[in-house]
């Protein structure tokens, strides 16, 4: 066997590989559970990834929460375009993979799209957890991280506010994580004000 053949079977198990992955679980298998297991699978999520990013990530994970409180509009209007180029990434990579180039660069760009964006929700539905939480007297990260888990669960039972909630908590979650990849000061400065800006009349 020759190495352009042993290329050809490389290439067959990463575009098999690749194609399993982005269509294994897709939206037919989502869509046959029934509403009380979407929203389990979305609590269990929710609630698994959001602890152990926020475990590992003990500085770039509380800041991002941090972010989504504070400053809510101006996270929104950087991440939801941001969510999209992501997703045309995303979609792209997903289209290629059957190809030559694809069976590399492809996997590449949906396994990072697949990982990336879902932990950035996540951390959006932290953030609203604690404002919710917040608004009874208990603002703790860890509260909500549980506050979170169960509003992801909730949205769980209909598929339409499923869309609407992760649109919603993944452009939260992508801006903020852009603020402070960025370092853009502001938010943890106690004289941050939305709108107007500070120092601004």
């Amino acid at each position: 066997m020759g190495p352009v053949d042993l290329y050809s079977v490389n290439g067959a198990v990463l575009e098999s590989i690749g194609h399993f992955a982005t269509t294994g679980i897709g939206l037919e298998t989502y869509q046959a559970l029934s509403a009380l297991e979407r929203a389990g699978v979305h609590f269990g999520v929710t609630l698994v990834v959001a602890m152990v990013v926020l475990g590992l990530l003990q500085s770039f994970g509380p800041q991002t929460v941090t972010k989504c409180r504070r400053s809510p509009v101006i996270s929104i209007c950087i991440g939801a375009p941001s969510l999209l180029v992501i997703g045309a990434v995303v979609s792209t990579g997903y289209l290629i993979i059957g190809t030559s180039l694809g069976t590399f660069f492809g996997i590449v760009l949906v396994a990072i799209g697949i990982t990336v964006v879902p932990v950035l929700t996540i951390a959006g539905f932290v953030a609203i957890g604690q404002s919710i939480a917040a608004r009874f007297g208990r603002d703790q990260l860890w509260i909500g991280v549980v506050v979170g888990s169960l509003l992801s669960g909730l949205v769980g039972l209909s598929v339409l506010a499923t869309v609407v909630a992760v649109l919603f908590a993944g452009s939260l979650g992508t801006g903020s994580a852009i603020r402070v990849m960025r370092g853009a000061g502001g938010s943890t400065h106690p004289s941050e004000r939305t709108v107007p800006p500070a120092n601004k009349i």
